[in-house]
């Protein structure tokens, strides 16, 4: 069975493992997921990930997730552009996550960046999800 939404799949996973304190999750492999988990990686959010060939040649990412003092690092992750409902912003209307506390992943021209390097390089996109 096909998934409509692969990312918001993928967010799910990270968030239900964090809820079971799961060191390592696992998701299958798309482009598109290694760069928002770059992105988590430089942000600090994750611990990493490695990219992995399954069993029948379908490839899969293990997350290492992130705690600190025993509580996850992700308090929230969620999806914002939908497949039903696409979310587009200019670089001066990117939304700031409480207060800057947050990050927005956007994918832009330029790559999936967060707000703060989008604003550094000057382009908007479409906001894939907001982490706090």
């Amino acid at each position: 069975m096909s998934m409509s939404d692969p990312l918001a799949d993928m967010l799910t996973r990270i968030r239900n493992g964090q809820r079971a304190n799961k060191k390592v999750i696992s998701s299958p492999a798309s482009k598109m997921r290694q760069r928002i988990l770059d992105v988590l990686e430089r942000e600090g959010y994750i611990r990493g990930y490695s990219r992995n060939d399954g069993e029948n040649g379908k490839a899969e990412i293990s997350i290492e997730l992130k705690y600190h003092e025993g509580l996850p690092v992700i308090q929230e992750i969620k999806r914002i552009s939908k497949p039903g409902r696409r979310v587009y912003s200019s670089v001066n209307d990117l939304p700031r996550v409480r207060n800057g506390l947050g990050i927005s992943i956007v994918s832009t021209p330029k790559g999936v960046l967060s707000d703060a390097e989008a604003r550094a390089e000057n382009v908007g996109g479409e906001i894939i999800c907001t982490v706090f």
